[in-house]
């Protein structure tokens, strides 16, 4: 069985991915920080087969992460790590005049150091994965380990308010992206899952009655992306189709992309795809460097 350890799993996004790994047989440790709802999120999981481990608790807390991954080992080893627990840094977003530092701190310790570290303690179970499969250094292929950092169109796009979260990820962009450099034996994907309806979301701009899909509707793009195991890079969950990655289209406009003057993020770079890794310090995928209990929005 494979395994998997997701963060802010208790609804969203995290809850929506696990369900549907446990359905594919995956194992799954879980972690949030409010307990009722995470049990909740691990008996969905349970019901469709999966063992899970539900862990309650802070992802910047150390002493947490390491019972994450100690959880994993007992499920038999760890094959895919999803880093979705988030901070906005001010609920709801305020311009960077106002944002208190804080605020900042908070939001680049979860979306960023908590992340690292969970990375860190991690890396001996997934280098073990890809040494188990005989994946050799450059090809990454099927059966090594693999990370997917949960990013925000935000991380690339000036959007009035979303200042503090957006350079919070863009850091989480960065880290991933040399991530990938410096462990080749890996799968490491930063994706944007776009516009959802999220508690998130809903915290960051709570007069915003606009439609969004539902976690539901991004998780298809994150299982496409695990089962076809494209190079480690950046991806829109949008594009992430049953056809896999599609060419960029440098012309093409879609509403809800991130258009001039909405005040908030949209879906991201549109058309975003794998094709070989960059000098200048660009993702594998060759693209630019494109959230609470949950990361996306």
């Amino acid at each position: 069985m494979a395994v998997a350890i997701i963060t802010g799993a208790s609804k969203g996004l995290g809850r929506a991915l696990a369900r549907e790994l446990a359905g594919r047989g995956w194992d799954l440790v879980l972690d949030a920080r409010t307990p009722a709802v995470l049990e909740e999120s691990a008996e969905a999981a349970r019901a469709r087969g999966a063992r899970v481990v539900a862990l309650p608790g802070d992802v910047t807390d150390a002493a947490h992460r390491r019972e994450l991954v100690a959880a994993a080992r007992g499920l038999g080893g760890l094959d895919l790590l999803v880093s979705n627990a988030s901070a906005l840094g001010a609920e709801p977003l305020v311009r960077l005049d106002a944002l208190p530092l804080d605020g900042l701190r908070a939001a680049l310790e979860t979306n960023v150091v908590a992340a690292l570290g969970l990375v860190q303690e991690a890396l001996p179970l997934l280098r073990a994965r890809g040494a188990e499969a005989g994946v050799e250094a450059a090809g990454a292929e099927a059966g090594a380990g693999a990370v997917i950092a949960v990013s925000s169109d935000a991380a690339v796009e000036a959007y009035e308010t979303w200042g503090g979260y957006g350079a919070s990820k863009a850091a989480l962009d960065q880290l991933a992206a040399v991530l990938a450099v410096e462990e080749p034996g890996l799968r490491v994907w930063t994706v944007d899952p776009g516009d959802m309806a999220t508690d998130l979301y809903t915290a960051a701009v709570p007069d915003d009655d606009d439609p969004r899909p539902s976690p539901e509707a991004v998780v298809p793009g994150f299982l496409s992306l695990i089962e076809r195991r494209p190079p480690s890079g950046r991806y829109a969950a949008a594009d992430l189709t049953e056809a896999g990655p599609r060419e960029p289209d440098p012309d093409r406009k879609e509403p809800g992309r991130g258009e001039p003057g909405r005040g908030e993020p949209g879906r991201g770079e549109p058309g975003l795809t794998a094709s070989g890794l960059t000098a200048s310090g660009l993702t594998a995928s060759g693209l630019l460097p494109s959230g609470h209990e949950e990361a996306g929005r």
